[in-house]
């Protein structure tokens, strides 16, 4: 687990973001710090703004080079800098007698620039961050007594386990203390309620059509106004796929400076802010899910091959009885038991399909080619 902080820079006119401090200051053997993460922690740019923004919660996904994924949660809030480049005269207007006699004092025009505090982690716990990121902001912003040196050194010197199913109580050592509810397996997705919401924002029907356009390996964006609605549906659309894992490209959050990654010709489960809607118009091979206006639309050159029946219609007919009777927080449960029942139909049998080829030193089991 890393922590970082990032501060505004402007350089040649265009805003770049700059790692201010960085905990540990060098890389540990095991976990090399993430290069490029400014780019995730500001993916629509690096902008100054007239009024101060509310603070705002993310979660990035950065994958490295041996496929394994960083968890990179974004804690932005807003600091007044003052503008050289615009003026404001102190004097009122309706005293223009007088400001001819005595120079006009001359102020600089206030403007807010984005400040971001970073937890990289490879451990995928988003509440417990966003509660860790708002204490280190209530230290750093309201002077409580507790060090921030101290609070960061126990961040980073946790010790969670990655699965048994177990609870961990941790404190920062600023009054605090977070629960955190390992998995049974590591293995298991970590979803929450983010299954539920994708299918309220998009529907059963639009759902499905995702969920088989990722299985057969077909290209998917999501664009959306809202980061945490990007990471929430691409974690929701990986949680119904499981038992099945997602090994093509997977980025929930797409920084607008790397949006040529949307050309390339290999399947994609990607996420790019609504901003840059525009500049997705000219995808002629990309399934594109609006989470916003709850569409899915569907190029006329893409076939997205469906579930065999009934196992469709039984899949649908499930899906409505549950979603139609029970609150939202509830779905998520039986929404998961529905798409598992799912994988263990189509898998019935499996064995009969697989085929041993003995003439290698280890055998070779692949599905027999009669089987597709």
């Amino acid at each position: 687990m890393a922590w970082t902080r990032f501060l505004y820079t402007l350089v040649e006119g265009e805003g770049q973001g700059r790692i201010l401090q960085r905990f540990p200051e060098k890389d540990w053997e095991d976990s090399p710090f993430p290069q490029g993460v400014e780019l995730f922690c500001q993916p629509s740019g690096w902008q100054l703004v007239p009024e101060r923004q509310p603070a705002s919660f993310f979660v990035a996904v950065l994958t490295d080079i041996n496929s394994e994924r960083h968890y990179c949660a974004c804690f932005t809030f807003w600091e007044g800098l003052d503008n050289p480049q615009v003026r404001l005269r102190a004097t009122d207007a309706g005293d223009a007698d007088e400001a001819d006699e005595e120079p006009a004092v001359v102020q600089p025009a206030k403007v807010f620039a984005p400040k971001s505090l970073v937890v990289v982690s490879r451990l995928d716990y988003t509440e417990a961050f966003r509660n860790c990121l708002g204490l280190i902001y209530t230290v750093h912003v309201d002077g409580l007594p507790t060090p921030l040196e101290t609070v960061i050194g126990n961040l980073l010197t946790c010790v969670i386990p990655i699965a048994g199913g177990s609870q961990r109580t941790i404190t920062l050592g600023a009054g605090d203390r977070q629960v955190i509810q390992t998995p049974i397996n590591d293995a298991l997705p970590v979803s929450g309620s983010s299954v539920a919401q994708l299918f309220r924002q998009l529907g059963i029907v639009n759902v499905l059509y995702l969920f088989c356009a990722a299985l057969t390996e077909h290209k998917i964006l999501f664009l959306s106004s809202s980061y945490q609605r990007l990471t929430d549906a691409c974690r929701g659309l990986l949680a119904i796929m499981f038992p099945l894992k997602y090994s093509f490209t997977y980025v929930p959050i797409l920084p607008g400076k790397l949006l040529e990654v949307l050309s390339t010709p290999t399947p994609f489960i990607i996420g790019v802010n609504s901003f840059f809607r525009s500049e997705t118009q000219e995808l002629l091979d990309v399934i594109i899910a609006d989470l916003d206006g709850g569409t899915v639309t569907i190029p006329e050159c893409v076939h997205i091959s469906l579930l065999p029946e009934p196992l469709l219609q039984q899949t649908q007919t499930a899906l409505t009885l549950m979603t139609g009777r029970k609150p939202l927080r509830w779905w998520w449960e039986e929404i998961r038991a529905v798409f598992l029942w799912l994988f263990a139909r189509l898998f019935q049998g499996y064995r009969w399909c697989l085929h041993i080829i003995r003439i290698h030193p280890e055998p070779v089991i692949p599905v027999h080619h009669s089987c597709l």
